[in-house]
């Protein structure tokens, strides 16, 4: 390995980290999940407007693919409310093992939606997960079900916007794509709470400790590594890139337990499940070895990265 992809995998790894630390400022951020989405996203959102670059992008932005990359937005941003609905309501670490979900959906919804049939692989892959499930299920208290639920709903999210994503690459930057897609999700949001909470999501300010936390989530944990990353898939093929993503989950539980504590309140078959997920989706990139380069769109807008083919 040269020290050029040396570096890159670094890099990726790093990023990988800085992504698992969102579920735990999710934990740590009092704001609701509805006002704490709408706030990241929005920041996010106006950081990359500040960049002459995307600017560029939205007026060469063809009016029907900017409407596509809209209603994928609206998708994300549905994803990240229910991710940060179900850490809300369990924790971070039961909120990751459900988004582990997200290639086993992925792998599912894809042919569906790419018009081609399922391959056996996939569906094994499918198979491979239910007793991990089972066990992660069992292994919580039953009051935290229903951030199960909200996880998993989470996870097929990703799959769906991951799947529409994957048809529309090389059509712009991904700069561009993620603002338009982040922009459209806080206008989304923004139309959707008043059915839900009775009110906008922009009055509910955050004080000083959770604008703290939501900076460092917007700017930090997602902007940060995604430049970070979209340098390193330069030197990177998408399989490795695709194992250092799949540990987002490792690195979310252990930074639960050493920052939150969240080892009492599960028991040992939790973590014997999220073993059995994680080995299926590990195996699903080493017996599919060839891939398409990693697709840069999905980078910022999600929690577990699908960034290949």
């Amino acid at each position: 390995m040269s020290v050029a992809n040396r570096k890159a995998l670094w890099q990726i790894h790093f990023c990988v980290l800085l992504w698992g630390f969102t579920a735990i400022l999710g934990k740590l951020i009092s704001l609701s999940a509805l006002a704490l989405v709408w706030w990241r996203m929005a920041l996010v959102t106006a950081a990359l407007l500040l960049a002459p670059k995307v600017w560029r992008g939205l007026r060469a932005l063809p009016p029907r693919l900017f409407m596509a990359y809209a209603g994928i937005g609206a998708l994300v941003s549905l994803h990240w409310l229910t991710f940060y609905g179900a850490i809300k309501l369990a924790n971070a670490s039961v909120a990751v093992s459900c988004i582990a979900l997200a290639p086993v959906f992925l792998a599912l919804v894809e042919p569906r939606i790419a018009g081609r049939a399922v391959a056996p692989r996939e569906l094994w892959l499918g198979a491979a997960v239910v007793p991990g499930v089972v066990l992660v299920v069992g292994g919580v208290p039953r009051g935290m079900w229903l951030g199960i639920a909200v996880g998993t709903l989470s996870a097929l999210l990703v799959a769906i916007f991951g799947a529409l994503n994957k048809r529309l690459i090389d059509r712009a930057d991904p700069l561009t794509v993620t603002c338009v897609e982040l922009g459209a999700g806080t206008i989304f949001l923004t139309a959707l709470a008043p059915l839900l909470t009775g009110t906008l999501p922009f009055l509910t300010l955050p004080g000083a400790r959770d604008s703290l936390w939501l900076l460092i989530l917007a700017w930090v944990c997602t902007l940060l590594p995604f430049a970070l990353a979209l340098v390193a898939l330069r030197q990177l093929s998408a399989f490795s890139t695709q194992l250092a993503v799949n540990l987002e989950p490792v690195y979310t539980i252990l930074l639960a337990i050493l920052l939150l504590g969240e080892q009492h309140q599960l028991r040992p078959r939790f973590y014997l499940g999220v073993l059995i997920i994680l080995l299926a989706v590990f195996a699903e990139p080493v017996l599919a070895r060839r891939r398409s380069r990693p697709v840069a769109e999905l980078l910022a807008t999600a929690e577990p990265k699908r960034v290949a083919d």
